[in-house]
């Protein structure tokens, strides 16, 4: 689909919905990476939901549509699980209610659900004014799915807040972000710095991200267990695990379902070397070989054969630095911005 926008029109009033838990402990996600950027634009946003609990954020989700029901757009974070059902919810809501919707795509397994939930999935998204996908991987499974009302838009950063740093050390300092969760598969990655750690004794492991499954307590003692140093700082800041990230070589990522995730674009503009599993989205993210050295999901072995590369061929350390600083580059809000503004004319 193709828009026109002039810089001079006059800005819109959003609802967004989506969960902004950030307050609460989780790792923001689309609502509070891009809903800031569209203000800074100029847009009129109003947010939905910070509640904790799952089914009050549901009513506050639903009573913010109705109460912003002469908004212009309401933009809504889709998701593939429990989330789903917020995203058809709100969506019908908006339909009976004559508001134009727009779904934001970030589940890994939404082409799963697309095929579980067809008639649900039909209702949601071929009523959509547009369905955002960040990643040529939802794109392509939403057009297989017969969805023509969809347009590409990458997951933005702001490229000037992430100093690149080129990883040419010879260190095997790992660093790993996300929450810690089954899908996550934080195990893995406790597994790896034990594999590698017979060749590169000096190996160390930080783990950042709140600990959303009550894993910490087994995974700190799987860590005692395999005699790996392994360091857990809970959720940080983005400021704060920025800092942090100076000091490491090496960025993991060991998810079991994934799209466009955030953590592996900011990696990539500090210009990490980036070891990630090729689940979902990431293989349409990364070039396996020369922006990132892919394995499959759960494949600890795999994993730290990669990482025993990287740390063991300086040339292969800095071209995959430069290249993913430069992926990263094309993710800009810079670049995307534009692409906002035409579908919010």
């Amino acid at each position: 689909m193709h828009f026109q926008f002039s810089e001079s029109a006059p800005m819109k009033n959003l609802l967004y919905i989506g969960n902004k838990l950030s307050s609460h402990g989780n790792t923001p996600t689309g609502i509070e990476i891009l809903g800031p950027l569209l203000e800074a634009e100029g847009f009129q946003l109003t947010y939905a939901s910070s509640a904790r609990g799952k089914f009050m954020r549901l009513i506050e989700m639903l009573a913010a549509t109705y109460r912003n029901r002469r908004c212009d757009y309401v933009l809504i974070d889709t998701y593939s699980t429990w989330n789903f059902w917020y995203a058809f919810l709100v969506s019908q809501l908006c339909r009976i209610l004559k508001i134009k919707y727009i779904t934001i795509l970030h589940g890994g397994n939404l082409p799963l659900r697309l095929k579980k939930s067809r008639r649900l999935s039909k209702m949601i998204f071929a009523n959509s004014y547009i369905n955002v996908a960040p990643s040529d991987y939802l794109f392509s499974a939403f057009h297989k799915a017969g969805f023509t009302n969809l347009q590409m838009i990458p997951n933005p950063i702001e490229i000037e807040r992430f100093a690149f740093k080129e990883r040419n050390g010879s260190g095997v300092r790992l660093l790993w972000v996300r929450g810690l969760t089954e899908l996550a598969d934080p195990k893995m990655a406790i597994e790896v710095a034990a594999r590698v750690k017979p060749q590169f004794p000096d190996v160390a492991l930080c783990m950042v991200g709140p600990d959303k499954d009550a894993m910490l307590g087994a995974l700190k003692q799987f860590a005692a267990d395999q005699d790996v140093d392994v360091q857990f700082t809970g959720k940080l800041k983005r400021s704060e695990w920025l800092r942090l990230a100076e000091d490491f070589d090496i960025f993991l990522n060991t998810s079991k379902v994934d799209n466009t995730p955030y953590s592996l674009l900011e990696a990539a503009a500090l210009g990490f070397p980036i070891v990630s599993t090729n689940v979902g989205g990431i293989p349409f993210l990364f070039a396996d070989g020369d922006e990132a050295l892919l394995v499959p999901s759960g494949d600890a072995s795999a994993m730290a054969n990669a990482v025993s590369r990287i740390a063991a061929n300086a040339r292969l350390r800095c071209d995959l630095s430069l290249a993913a600083r430069k992926l990263a580059e094309t993710f800009d809000w810079k670049q995307i911005r534009k692409e906002w503004r035409k579908i919010l004319h």
